[in-house]
């Protein structure tokens, strides 16, 4: 499964952005997907997953509230909205495979990436 993200950039703090990654293959409906992010000198931060087994999406704390995450399955692609974007909120942005049918810091794949830069 190939992974391919799009939508980063630089926007203001309160600003808004929607990461698109569109993935290659068939299965990707039975697979649980997910965004992680990385900011230079800091380690990986899994910002959110919507596992393959019903359950709901989660979110890492640092972004519950103003970060949405979807799926289209039959376009075979993930979504993140991102609202209210803060200083901190600046990584480079990674769609994932999650390496379980249940969320988990646990990747397997990823994209290259798209940056997000907020300015205060």
């Amino acid at each position: 499964l190939q992974l391919e993200e799009s939508g980063g950039g630089l926007v203001q703090e309160g600003g808004s952005l929607r990461l698109t990654c569109a993935a290659s293959g068939s299965t990707f409906r039975d697979l649980t997907m997910g965004w992680f992010r990385q900011a230079p000198g800091k380690e990986r931060e899994t910002v959110s997953c919507f596992p393959r087994n019903g359950f709901d999406p989660s979110y890492a704390d640092s972004v519950q509230g103003r970060f949405t995450i979807s799926r289209d399955n039959a376009r075979n692609t993930l979504y993140l909205q991102m609202n209210s974007l803060k200083a901190e909120d600046t990584a480079m942005y990674f769609c994932a495979v999650g390496q379980y049918p249940f969320c988990s810091d646990s990747w397997r794949s990823w994209g290259q990436g798209t940056q997000v830069t907020v300015s205060s």
